[in-house]
């Protein structure tokens, strides 16, 4: 599997809001999410622990799924969400607020949605090959390829982004897939306490999730046990107060640019210097990693 990621960053942002047609689809699959996020990276149980223990709780967001046809379901607001036995399912990645950002070989920055992680201008990952890196984002799109499945390298190619995927050999120490038989309490996870969860599926759809509600899905996450629908409460909890604890150079970006950023998809009204400034105030200064730009 060989990569042509520079000036791409087409499985960071979501860019369907210019070129739709090609893009994908989060909703494509028998269950599709609540939320309208594109290309979530689904994290693992100890990934979401290491975020926690950085001091990242607030970059962390759960994902909730609408039921397969034979799903058990769990009614949460008047609507029937996918569960195991009587408890909702439900995953956890990384947030993605809006930023000024040139993604798929364009050359005009737009406000999209991207990861927290992802450097505006140099289009790279601020944790990418550090221990916080998640393992599907360092093994995409190895899975798709293994399962002759469409990649977003193929979407972005198709878009006019240029070339992408440049080997499409699997790789051969692929881990297991983030869905399957070993994911529950792993990957995928089982909320304890489906009748705290009042008013989170509006908040879910309309991308107005709080602290609390966030905190609580990454606690049960935290305090899940592998293969298992049962969850430590007591380390549940101490997961929860830290994530409402959290105030981090990443939650602290996803407020400053939510709140800045124009409509979905339209073009920035800054030069590229008061863009590079912009950047630098939000993230670099705050406290973001740096990217190393790209080898020549």
């Amino acid at each position: 599997m060989e990569l042509r990621c520079e000036g791409c960053a087409g499985c960071c942002v979501d860019w369907r809001a210019f070129a739709p047609d090609a893009a994908g689809s989060d909703r494509a699959g028998d269950r599709p999410p609540l939320d309208d996020v594109y290309g979530l990276a689904p994290l693992t149980r100890d990934e979401v622990a290491a975020f926690l223990d950085d001091g990242l709780g607030d970059a962390l967001v759960p994902r909730l799924f609408e039921p397969a046809e034979r799903d058990p379901t769990v009614s949460i607001d008047g609507v029937e969400v996918a569960a195991a036995g009587d408890r909702p399912v439900f995953v956890v990645g990384l947030r993605k607020p809006p930023k000024p950002v040139a993604p798929i070989g364009t050359d005009k920055p737009r406000w999209l949605d991207a990861c927290v992680f992802l450097d505006p201008t140099t289009l790279q990952c601020r944790i990418h090959d550090e221990d916080l890196y998640p393992r599907t984002c360092a093994t995409y799109p190895g899975h798709n390829l293994e399962l002759d499945a469409e990649t977003e390298c193929e979407r972005v190619e198709a878009a006019g982004g240029g070339d992408r995927l440049l080997d499409a050999e699997p790789p051969s120490d692929l881990p297991p897939p983030a869905f399957g038989p070993q994911a529950l309490g792993t990957t995928v996870f089982a909320y304890p306490d489906p009748d705290d969860l009042d008013g989170v599926v509006d908040r879910i759809r309309t991308d107005s999730l709080t602290a609390d509600d966030r905190a609580r899905f990454v606690g049960a996450a935290v305090g899940s046990r592998p293969g298992s629908l049962s969850v430590d409460r007591d380390r549940m909890a101490e997961a929860r107060a830290h994530v409402r604890d959290a105030d981090s150079w990443a939650g602290r970006a996803v407020r400053e640019w939510t709140a800045r950023a124009g409509s979905d998809g339209a073009a920035v009204d800054l030069d590229p210097e008061s863009r590079d400034r912009l950047v630098s105030e939000l993230e670099d200064d705050a406290g973001a990693p740096g990217t190393p730009g790209w080898e020549r």
